[in-house]
Order: C-alpha cells, then sequence, then structure tokens
C-alpha cells in the first residue's frame, strides 16, 4: 500500500522514520512519499520536502513567511491528490496538518490518520471540531489524552510513547559507549556536563541558549554543552556561544547520557532527558513575558507545560516559561537539580513515576499494525 507521511520538525521526523520502519515489516509492500526529515529519507521512500522548509514559529516569523507557507500548503495538496495514496498519516504539526486534513476530507476519499495528536487540551481546544469531521483514526502517545478525547465522544488509541521506544533502542544499540569516549570524540573538558537543549528552531535558540550561557557563568566547575539542531548549521550558534562552550551534532542522546543535568526547552526533549533519569529545568522564553504569563494563566486549559508533569499529575521539574524565564532564576534552579542539590533525588523518584505511567516500549509497532490493520479493512470494506 501506499503511504503518504507529513511532518514539521525534528521529533516528528524521528517517530514518523521509526513508525516507517514497523509499517514496513506489516506490509512488506509499503511505499512512502512524504514531507519530512533526513531520518524519513534514512527509512526509505521519496521525500517531496524537508521540514525545514515548513518550520516557521511565532507570529512575526509566521506573518513574514506567509506567501511561502501558503505555497506549500497548496503544493501539498496537489502532490497527495496526484499520488494517490492509501492513506495520509499527519504527525503533531497541527498548524499546517489540520489544514491539509480538511482539503483531503472534503475532495478526496483518502483516509486520514493522524499520529501524535494535536494538544488541543492545552489549548485551541474548539479544534475537536475539525478533528472529529476530518481525522478518521487518532493514534496518541500520551496517557491522558485518551480520557480527554473520550470526553469529547470521540475515541482514540493509545499506542504508548515512541520516546520510549528510541532511548530504549538507543541505550541497548550503544551499551559499550563510554563518557571518555564521548568526551575524547568531541574534544570536551574533563569536566560534569550540563545539557542545553535551546531548541529545534533559530526563534526558540534565540531566545533561550542566551539565557542559558548567563547562567552557566556562576557554575564553573560543569562544562556546558549545546545539543545542536538539525538543520541549523554551527555559524547560528556562533552569535550567541563563547569559546567555552562546545556544541554537538547529531548526539542528543549520547549527550543526554553522560549529562549530569539539563536545561531543556519544551516539548519532546523534556520526556527523553527524564527518559534518561537527567535531573532537568523546563525553560522557555518568549517576547512580551508579562503578557504570555497572564495568557498561559487565563486562557492555557493545564497547569503545566514539559511533557513530564503532563503525564505525572504534578510537578516534577520546575518550568521557567516567559517573564519566568530569566538568568537569575535558571541559577537558583540549577543549583538544586545538580548533585548534592536539594531537588535532585525527588526529581529522579518523579521520573521512575512518569515512565510508570507511560507503559512499555512498543508504540511504533504497535501503531503500524492498528494502521495496517484497519486500512486492510477499509480495502475490504470496498
Amino acid at each position: 500500500m501506499r503511504y503518504y507521511l507529513i511532518v514539521g520538525e525534528a521529533s516528528g521526523d524521528l517517530h514518523a522514520s521509526n513508525l516507517m520502519r514497523a509499517i514496513r515489516r506489516e506490509d512488506a509492500s509499503a511505499e512512502f512519499r512524504f514531507f519530512g526529515g533526513d531520518l524519513m529519507a534514512e527509512a526509505g521512500g521519496t521525500r517531496v520536502k524537508h521540514y525545514k522548509e515548513l518550520a516557521y514559529m511565532g507570529f512575526i516569523p509566521v506573518l513574514l513567511h506567509l506567501r511561502t507557507i501558503f505555497r506549500n500548503m497548496d503544493f501539498c495538496k496537489k502532490d497527495i491528490v496526484s499520488w494517490n495514496p492509501d492513506v495520509l498519516i499527519l504527525v503533531d504539526y497541527p498548524g499546517f496538518n489540520l489544514k491539509i486534513a480538511e482539503y483531503v476530507k472534503a475532495h478526496t476519499r483518502i483516509p486520514v490518520f493522524y499520529y501524535i495528536s494535536p494538544k488541543i487540551w492545552a489549548w485551541k481546544e474548539y479544534r475537536i471540531k475539525n478533528i472529529k469531521r476530518d481525522i478518521d483514526e487518532l493514534y496518541s502517545i500520551l496517557p491522558f489524552e485518551v480520557e480527554f478525547f473520550k470526553n469529547h465522544h470521540y475515541p482514540v488509541h493509545y499506542v504508548g510513547n515512541p520516546c520510549v521506544d528510541a532511548v530504549g533502542a538507543y541505550c541497548a544499540e550503544h551499551a559499550a559507549d563510554t563518557k571518555e569516549r564521548f568526551l575524547a570524540d568531541n574534544s570536551l573538558f574533563p569536566k560534569p556536563i550540563v545539557a542545553l537543549l535551546a531548541g529545534s528552531r533559530k526563534q526558540e535558540i534565540k531566545d533561550n541558549l542566551t539565557r542559558m550561557l548567563q547562567a552557566a557563568q556562576s557554575f564553573p566547575d560543569y562544562q556546558f554543552v549545546v545539543a545542536g539542531a538539525p538543520g541549523i548549521e554551527p555559524g547560528f550558534y556562533g552569535a550567541y556561544i563563547d569559546a567555552e562552550t562546545k556544541i554537538v551534532y547529531g548526539q542528543t542522546y549520547r549527550l543526554l547520557k553522560y549529562a549530569s543535568a539539563a536545561l531543556v526547552t519544551s516539548g519532546t526533549a523534556t520526556l527523553e532527558a527524564a527518559l534518561f533519569r537527567v535531573p532537568q529545568v523546563v525553560c522557555y522564553y518568549t517576547a512580551a513575558g508579562k503578557l504570555v504569563s497572564f495568557l498561559r494563566r487565563h486562557i492555557l486549559k493545564v497547569k503545566y507545560i514539559s511533557l513530564v508533569n503532563l503525564i505525572a499529575g504534578h510537578e516534577v521539574v520546575a518550568e521557567l516559561v516567559a517573564d519566568g524565564m530569566t538568568a537569575d532564576n535558571l541559577k537558583k534552579e540549577l543549583a538544586g537539580i545538580l548533585p548534592g542539590g536539594e531537588k535532585r533525588e525527588k526529581i529522579l523518584s518523579g521520573y521512575d513515576e512518569m515512565i510508570r505511567i507511560l507503559g512499555n516500549s512498543g508504540a511504533s509497532e504497535r501503531a503500524a499494525k492498528m494502521m495496517v490493520g484497519r486500512l486492510k479493512e477499509i480495502h475490504a470494506d470496498g
């Protein structure tokens, strides 16, 4: 069968690539065409566009690139119709993907599956109407989403979380690796490491990394190492880091494996750091911080922004957001999670609870089996 996938960022590229491999194990004749990244290209199939051509965030960048965004969207719609796949699989990235789903549902008979559901439980809950209308099957990777969608009379499939699979597979494949080898391979100092995961988009990196490194100056006994985002050239980071700060590319999991602590922007990376049991501070700077903090308190439907806290149902890691994301606040929170810090053991205990809630590995396999099985039912029904 023919599968068309759309992702809009690095984490989606990772999870979609694993899903593609799992689908191929269920459907040996599977053909893939996609808007995606390098990992999906390695999994096989035809890449139509790289997700970097789609990845605009924030009001101003989106406004400045509206023409490009609409052009990509129009091209994507036409390409799907032309290729006429057996299914369209959307991966996260709701601003773009829900528009594509609306068009495909209105103009074709192609089934639309959603893997890694839109986070409408946080805000834009009104999108449930669009999801019910345009999405045939939704595959969730967050356990609390099942109850949320059930309350909206829309059943979803919880398949487990693919980050559990990815981290488990990495640790198994790299069991022989050592910290000494990691330090040598990357010309790092023989000091304990604090990992800096400042986001995957330029605006995120610019806003967050500067403040992270201001806080870093208070911890001379540690080295601060940046996880370079895919597609972001070293020269871009050069405007924000000093000679003491190192960047490693394509080694985020390896960095987390050997880090004593981490400063992490919100998103999938917070969950990955937790699965590696690295105490972290979640931090996300935004312009107009006081306004954003007000909107967060009064408009967002959830108490937390990090997946760790959302899954656990209570605060496991500190969240510094909007006007709370300052160098002084970062220094205070980081001191508490480093070895010997008063918050460290409580965080590690919270991670254990969160991992238990997530459940066993095998998310990609379960999702692939469900998707291929459902497609066979659709074909049998004619």
